[in-house]
């Protein structure tokens, strides 16, 4: 059994917490953790966005946190983008982790505050536990996919979380646009 998804979710929060620490102290290891982080935080999100946004968005009645929350996950996925195209040893590295540990916080700390206390209190346990299983199943067949690399149904899933209509009839280019644009 996977656990409670709030509890799931609040677990690798922390964990990426712990690695952005390691690459503010730690700059000879960025090489290495660079594509960690990138890998669990993608992870992570296509995983909310597959099977806790929905649940989020229908049973907790959270839609405007969700569409919020997807266009923070497209804006981090786009400084994933940058922070992996850019020289761990350089000063422009050092702004885009800054940035990026800034976007996130915001992120994760706006989600501990809403959409996951509401999820506790609205969901059964069983329930909670059904999507904790599901958020791990969609995180696991996720891990080594890299940012800026989502598929076109991803791209639509991440439509209708925020709100975007017509995606089906868009580009990938312009699906992205949307989403980061919205709400």
């Amino acid at each position: 059994m996977a656990g409670d998804v709030v509890d799931l979710i609040m677990q690798d929060h922390r964990e990426v917490e712990r690695l952005f620490g390691e690459l503010e102290r730690h700059p000879e290891k960025r090489v290495l953790l660079v594509p960690v982080l990138s890998s669990l935080l993608t992870a992570h999100s296509r995983a909310e966005e597959a099977e806790v946004y929905p649940a989020a968005k229908g049973e907790a009645d959270e839609s405007d946190e969700v569409a919020h929350g997807q266009k923070e996950h497209a804006e981090a996925e786009q400084l994933l983008v940058k922070l992996n195209d850019t020289d761990p040893r350089s000063k422009q590295f050092d702004k885009v982790l800054s940035d990026l540990v800034e976007a996130v916080t915001h992120h994760v700390k706006e989600e501990e505050s809403t959409v996951l206390p509401k999820m506790r209190r609205e969901l059964n346990e069983a329930r909670r536990r059904e999507l904790g299983e599901a958020f791990v199943t969609s995180r696991t067949s996720h891990l080594g996919d890299r940012p800026g690399e989502a598929t076109k149904e991803e791209l639509l899933t991440q439509a209708r979380n925020a709100g975007v209509t017509g995606a089906s009839k868009m580009s990938k280019d312009e699906i992205t646009r949307q989403v980061v644009q919205s709400s």
